[in-house]
């Protein structure tokens, strides 16, 4: 059968389909309960389809394309990565009245020693034509009565299987502030029982927003290393909006002296 049969067959098929569940939907608040019970367990099934549909869908179509990993890296590195709030759409978008271990997906947690949180996180569509990352993350901040504010990222276990003394380790970032803030990062590698840290200031007024981390200058056992993260501590947070456009990290070892 020619293509053209096939995919009159499938339109039709289609708005068959279409009418049967329309049908279905109209009719709900007096069709038979045996009925409905079976017609509920079909659509659930058929939703969860159509939802993953959607999702790799809206992956695939949106501009700049989602799920992208492309961003100016070292030449020599030998691990990059972006997490999935900057690549793809998350399930939950949003977060308001944040109170502190709340997760925004998998691997962004915020922490904070509120007693009464007038904090909000969204994912937001980055729509400018410099951006790269899909995806941004905008926080609200508006009374704020604790003592601290930091996000964490975990970072995947390809980024920290085999980590050396030799590497560096860099974070990339593209932040907008309503008002001027400071930001700092942490990085945390748990070996063992002891977990090293090493802190540095973002450089806000340079162009290029960037830090580096040099495990040569660390008590780091190499032999022991569990896992990683990075906190991201904001000094001052009051009244303020902060957006992460792009937020990326590599990994590559350190010339020899």
């Amino acid at each position: 059968m020619s293509k053209i049969g096939l995919s009159f067959l499938d339109g039709r098929l289609h708005a068959r389909t279409l009418m049967r569940w329309a049908r279905a939907a109209r009719h709900a608040h007096r069709t038979e309960l045996s009925v409905l019970r079976r017609q509920r367990s079909r659509a659930r099934l058929l939703k969860s389809h159509l939802d993953r549909l959607i999702h790799k869908a809206d992956e695939r179509l949106a501009l700049p394309m989602i799920g992208s990993n492309s961003f100016a890296k070292p030449h020599n590195a030998d691990w990059a990565w972006r997490p999935e709030l900057w690549r793809g759409p998350l399930p939950t978008p949003g977060l308001s009245a944040v109170q502190t271990k709340s997760m925004l997906g998998d691997e962004v947690t915020l922490f904070h020693d509120c007693d009464f949180s007038e904090l909000t996180l969204r994912q937001l569509r980055n729509l400018r034509e410099e951006d790269l990352a899909p995806y941004g993350l905008r926080m609200d901040v508006f009374n704020f009565d604790g003592s601290f504010l930091s996000l964490v990222i975990d970072l995947p276990d390809e980024g920290v299987n085999g980590l050396r003394r030799t590497h560096l380790l860099r974070m990339d970032v593209i932040v907008e502030m309503e008002q001027p803030l400071e930001i700092f990062a942490r990085l945390n590698v748990r070996h063992g029982p002891n977990t090293e840290q090493i802190v540095r200031e973002l450089p806000l007024k340079e162009d290029n927003i960037r830090v580096e981390f040099d495990l040569a200058y660390s008590n780091l056992n190499e032999k022991r290393v569990e896992r990683a993260w990075i906190d991201i501590i904001f000094e001052g947070p009051e009244m303020n909006q902060v957006v992460l456009r792009d937020l990326t990290f590599s990994r590559r070892p350190r010339a020899s002296l």
